[in-house]
């Protein structure tokens, strides 16, 4: 995810982009990604080939969250757990500028939460970008208690610059679109661990019966069981909702250490 949103803002928006992971492994596999992206959208014609070389030029990886000190806005691109947002957050306010935007691409946990480790929390915003970032076109805004209207319509012009069409959704759990895919793919969970269907008539019902590009088991794996499962315990936690219970199916298979796509197995095997 993060490094699709380098791409996207080298890409789209030409804006220059720094990009920060601790595992080199990681950004090996994201430096690679981005080349093949690039190469592909020039074989089919849709960027010339300078394009893409300039494209790829405006990113950088640097070996240090100090180097984001003159940033004018840091997207922060982690796993969903609160406790290492917040620690990012904490860290960024004192690396970044006062005037810096700070973004959470999470897709679930409060942002007013995220915002209460920063020492501007009217600083802090939620951009939920959609994966695969270069294809997927949405981007969420979300604003915590604490953001300022000045840094909401900020982080929505750098998604509209991105290239992307923008919704704007309150600081609830899930925002807009988890509060309803969620349910959606545990439900599919649940109707395969009860025996009413196999795996591929559930997805075959949703694709040729009701129009959607794939699957609700396809989906819950490209998107990464552990993700989906770390998003419905939140949406669990915070409402109280049974509606938001996992499937105990789910939980198994992340237990097992069957993840979907990155696992290689998940309900489909990669």
């Amino acid at each position: 995810m993060g490094m699709g949103i380098a791409l996207t803002t080298a890409a789209k928006a030409a804006l220059p982009v720094m990009v920060f992971d601790k595992s080199s492994t990681q950004i090996d596999r994201g430096l690679k990604l981005v080349d093949s992206l690039l190469a592909k959208d020039v074989s089919k014609g849709k960027i010339a080939e300078d394009e893409g070389r300039m494209a790829k030029a405006r990113i950088r990886v640097i070996s240090s969250m100090d180097d984001l000190k003159d940033c004018d806005l840091v997207v922060e691109a982690v796993a969903e757990n609160l406790q290492v947002k917040q620690a990012i957050f904490s860290s960024l306010s004192q690396i970044c500028s006062p005037s810096a935007i700070l973004a959470t691409n999470t897709s679930s946990i409060s942002i007013t939460k995220i915002a209460s480790s920063a020492s501007k929390p009217e600083m802090v915003v939620g951009l939920h970008f959609f994966n695969p970032v270069p294809v997927m076109k949405l981007v969420e805004v979300i604003a915590g208690l604490q953001t300022s209207r000045a840094t909401l319509q900020r982080a929505r012009s750098f998604a509209e610059a991105c290239g992307k069409e923008v919704v704007q959704s309150a600081d609830v759990p899930g925002f807009i679109s988890n509060a309803l895919l969620m349910p959606f793919l545990n439900e599919a969970i649940m109707c395969l661990e009860k025996g009413v269907a196999t795996k591929e008539d559930i997805d075959k019902t949703l694709r040729l019966g009701m129009a959607h590009p794939m699957g609700p088991l396809q989906l819950a794996d490209f998107i990464g069981l552990d993700t989906c499962l770390a998003i419905q315990q939140t949406l669990h936690r915070e409402t109280g909702d049974d509606k938001y219970r996992p499937s105990v199916l789910l939980g198994r298979m992340v237990d097992a250490g069957w993840l979907g796509r990155k696992s290689a197995k998940g309900f489909y095997e990669y």
